[in-house]
C-alpha cells in the first residue's frame, strides 16, 4: 500500500508520504474518505483515492460499495470547497493555476462545454487536475445544485467501477493502476466507453430541455 501512493510524491518526501499512506490504510474507508476530500480541494493528489479505493476493495474487509460511497462522498465535498473558493475569488482563483493569459481562454473553453468537460474529468480516472474544473465552476455562473449532481454522478460512477473491478480482480487489477501504460488497451476502451456514456447523457439532456413543454 505504502509503496503504491509513495509514487504519488517526489523522491526526497518518500518516507513521510509511505507512513501517510500506511495510516490511511489503517483508517480504511475513513481514510480513504479524507483522501477523497483532499485529491478533490485546490492540493489534488493526482489518483490517490482510485489507488487506495482499489487496494482496499481488493482486501475484501468491507464491500466494495461502501469504499464506493466514501470515495465519492468525500470528492463531492472536496469538490464543493473548491467550488466555493472559487467563486467566492472570481478568476483570481484560476490567476494563481494558469500561466498569465490563460484564464479567460480557459473559462470561455468552460463555458463552452462545461458539463461535458466536468463529468469527462471527474469519471475518468486519469491523474489530471480536475480540481481545476470545479473551480472553473466556481468562478463562472455555473449552477451549485447542477454542479453537485454531475459531480456526484460522475465520481460514484467511477469509484463504483473501480471498486467493483478491484473486488473481482484484486491484485491484477491495482497492478494495472500503479502501471496504465501497460494495459493502455483495457484503458482506451475505459477512457470510450466513459466519454460516450458522458457525451449520450448530455444530448439526451440538451434534446429534453428542447421538448416544448405540454
Amino acid at each position: 500500500m505504502a509503496n503504491l501512493l509513495s509514487l504519488l510524491a517526489p523522491a526526497p518526501r518518500r518516507q513521510s508520504t509511505q507512513s501517510f499512506a500506511t495510516t490511511l490504510r489503517h483508517l480504511g474507508a475513513f481514510g480513504l474518505f479524507f483522501l477523497a476530500i483532499l485529491d478533490s480541494s485546490p492540493i489534488p493528489t493526482f489518483g490517490g483515492p482510485d489507488i487506495l479505493t482499489a487496494i482496499l476493495s481488493a482486501s475484501h474487509r468491507n464491500p466494495w460499495y461502501e469504499y464506493a460511497a466514501m470515495a465519492t462522498a468525500g470528492s463531492v465535498i472536496g469538490a464543493y470547497i473548491t467550488f466555493r473558493l472559487a467563486r467566492h475569488a472570481g478568476a483570481a482563483f484560476l490567476d494563481r493555476k494558469f500561466k498569465k493569459g490563460k484564464v479567460s481562454k480557459f473559462l470561455k473553453l468552460f463555458k463552452k462545454w462545461g458539463t461535458g468537460t466536468l463529468a469527462a474529468s471527474a469519471a475518468i480516472p486519469i491523474p489530471t487536475p480536475t480540481s481545476l474544473f470545479f473551480a472553473a465552476a466556481g468562478a463562472s455562473d455555473y449552477p451549485v445544485g447542477k454542479f453537485l449532481a454531475v459531480v456526484a454522478i460522475s465520481r460514484g460512477f467511477r469509484y463504483s467501477v473501480i471498486a467493483l473491478v478491484a473486488d473481482l480482480y484484486g491484485r491484477h487489477f491495482v497492478r494495472a493502476l500503479r502501471h496504465p501504460t501497460q494495459y493502455w488497451g483495457w484503458m482506451l476502451l475505459f477512457v470510450a466507453i466513459t466519454i460516450a456514456l458522458i457525451a449520450g447523457g448530455i444530448m439526451l439532456n440538451r434534446r429534453l430541455e428542447t421538448v416544448p413543454a405540454e
